[in-house]
Formats: C-alpha cells, sequence, structure tokens
C-alpha cells in the first residue's frame, strides 16, 4: 500500500539513504537545542529524561514512518504524535536570552513552532544529504523543501507558516542562525554535548557497532554550523577537521555509482528504513538504565548521585 510520498519523491530518495537517516535527527536536535521555545517546551514534557536516546530513536521511527511506510503506518504515527502534542503547553520558567523572558508561552500547536521543528530537521538530512551522499541541484533542492512542507502539514502545520521556496527558507533560516536570537540554556548546552559527542555518558554503544557511531559523532560536530559550536564552546581544531573530512570521503566513496549493469552489492546495507538500527540503540539504553548507567549523566541522574 503507498504512502503519503511517492517512491521517486525527493523525500523518499533522499530519506532512503541511511548515511543521512543515521545521522540527521542528532544533528538537528543540537542545532535545534539554541531555540529556547522549541528545547524547553520538549524538555518540560518528555517522558524520556532518563532514556534521551529512546525519545531522539522514536522521534526518528515515526518521521521515518510517514516519510518511508504506508499510508496506515504514516497515519499511526500522525495520531501518535498529535495525542502526545495535546499536553504541550506551558510557559518559560525562566529568562533564556534577551528574546525569551520567564513566562514566554510555547505550545506544540503554535505554527511557528512547529514550522521551527521542521525547518531544523529539513536543514539537518538536507545538509548530510549533500555531505555524505552527493550534492542536490537546486531543482532537487527544491523538491525536498516541498516534500518537507507537505510532511509538516500532515502534522498539523498550516502551510503559511513555512517559506515558499527552498531560496526563501534558505536565507531567513541561516539569517536566523547568524542573529541574536540562537540561545543555549544551561541544561541544553549539556544534551547537545552529549549529542554531538562532545561528551560520553556512563557506557558506550556495543563494539560491534561502536565504530559506527564513533563516526556519527565526528560527522555531525562537524557539520554544524561555526556559529553553533561557538555556542556549545566546541573546541574544533585541525586534527578534528581532518578526521572529519575523512569521515566525509568514506561516506562519499560508499555512495558513488558504479555503471548501470555492474553488481552493487552494498545497495541493500546503503539505502533502506534504519528502524532495526533504531530499535538496538534504544534497547541498549534501557538495559544500561537498569544497571544504573545513565546515557546523560548530568541530565538524567536523581539528586545526590
Amino acid at each position: 500500500m503507498p504512502g503519503y510520498f511517492e517512491a521517486d519523491s525527493m523525500a523518499v530518495r533522499v530519506m532512503s539513504n541511511r548515511a543521512v537517516g543515521l545521522s540527521y535527527g542528532q544533528r538537528a536536535l543540537v542545532i535545534g537545542a539554541v531555540h529556547p521555545r522549541l528545547y524547553v517546551g520538549t524538555v518540560q514534557h518528555t517522558e524520556h529524561r532518563e532514556t534521551p536516546y529512546n525519545r531522539l530513536m522514536l522521534t526518528a521511527r515515526l518521521f521515518e514512518a510517514v516519510f518511508l511506510g504506508t499510508k496506515d503506518e504514516a497515519d499511526r504515527a500522525l495520531e501518535f504524535t498529535r495525542r502526545k502534542h495535546v499536553t504541550v503547553v506551558g510557559a518559560m520558567p525562566e529568562d533564556a536570552g534577551p528574546h525569551y523572558p520567564a513566562g514566554t508561552p510555547y505550545s506544540a500547536s503554535d505554527p511557528h513552532l512547529m514550522y521551527m521543528t521542521m525547518a531544523f530537521t529539513f536543514d539537518s538530512v538536507h545538509h548530510m544529504q549533500n555531505l555524505l551522499v552527493r550534492q542536490l541541484s537546486a531543482d532537487e533542492s527544491e523538491g525536498l523543501w516541498q516534500d518537507f512542507v507537505r510532511w509538516a502539514e500532515l502534522f498539523g502545520m498550516p502551510r503559511s507558516a513555512a517559506p515558499a521556496s527552498y531560496p526563501e527558507f534558505r536565507a531567513a533560516f541561516d539569517a536566523y542562525l547568524a542573529s541574536d536570537k540562537p540561545y543555549l540554556t544551561d541544561e541544553a548546552r549539556v544534551v547537545g554535548s552529549y549529542l554531538a559527542g562532545a561528551k560520553r555518558g556512563d557506557y558506550d554503544m556495543a563494539p560491534p557497532l561502536r565504530p559506527l557511531f564513533r563516526v556519527i559523532d565526528v560527522l555531525v560536530k562537524g557539520s554544524l554550523p561555526a556559529s553553533v559550536r561557538d555556542l556549545y564552546g566546541f573546541r574544533w581544531t585541525p586534527a578534528h577537521e581532518a578526521a572529519f573530512r575523512g569521515a566525509v570521503q568514506g561516506a562519499r566513496a560508499l555512495y558513488v555509482q558504479p555503471p548501470r549493469f555492474v553488481p552493487r552489492p552494498l545497495a541493500p546495507i546503503l539505502r533502506g528504513p534504519n528502524h532495526q538500527a533504531f530499535k538496538i540503540i534504544a534497547k541498549r539504553e534501557r538495559h544500561q538504565l537498569k544497571r544504573g548507567r545513565f546515557s546523560m549523566p548530568e541530565v538524567s541522574a536523581p539528586p545526590g548521585r
């Protein structure tokens, strides 16, 4: 049964690249944490303070279901999200920079916050596609943008909340990041540092997958705009840059298209949904939590730990 997006749509073509699907979510959350209303609204209502990667993996599975799943799978994901978002309403408990004083309201149904959620996600998907797979043309970027607007509409965003075209989005989004509006709360800085691999939790990924996730950390941290790295205070040395460039070149080499009739043994590995990987990450986090090991100790640990 077909889904909301055709198999040849830009959304399906890009989101089916596993290099994109495994990396965009961390990047989007690291950058998205600089928007205080989004960040505070999320953490004030999350059920996953002690299992942040379960929340990340759940979100990724929901997004993947809408982009790559059948219409029934997508509708279940959309309905689940709608139910969760009904209760996401509140106000900033304290000042978060000059633009977000205590008492500033937030709501999951706010059209602008819906748009910004989509914007951070789209920017990371588009960036990781260009970085790790191949550069999209202007027409392809426009097609991907329009698919993402449609995707956000499925989640409830009014079409009028988003720029009409990719160039308009690019100009507005880059101007936002260059302005004085991005701001990190103390907790957002800590959480983003873990997500970018600048901090380590109480445990590590199992050895067979550890090298992959080390590479993803390097790619996420290196792909951040310099202004965002500066907000976090991340060190970025020539050695970091060399490791990042090596990881990028390695990923792009895997996606080089061989001649038409040459066998493509890596195709099943490089393309497809990532729900199995998401399950492995989430299961390991739950298992380690039962043993008293936290993914983000500074955030998750109970008082006095």
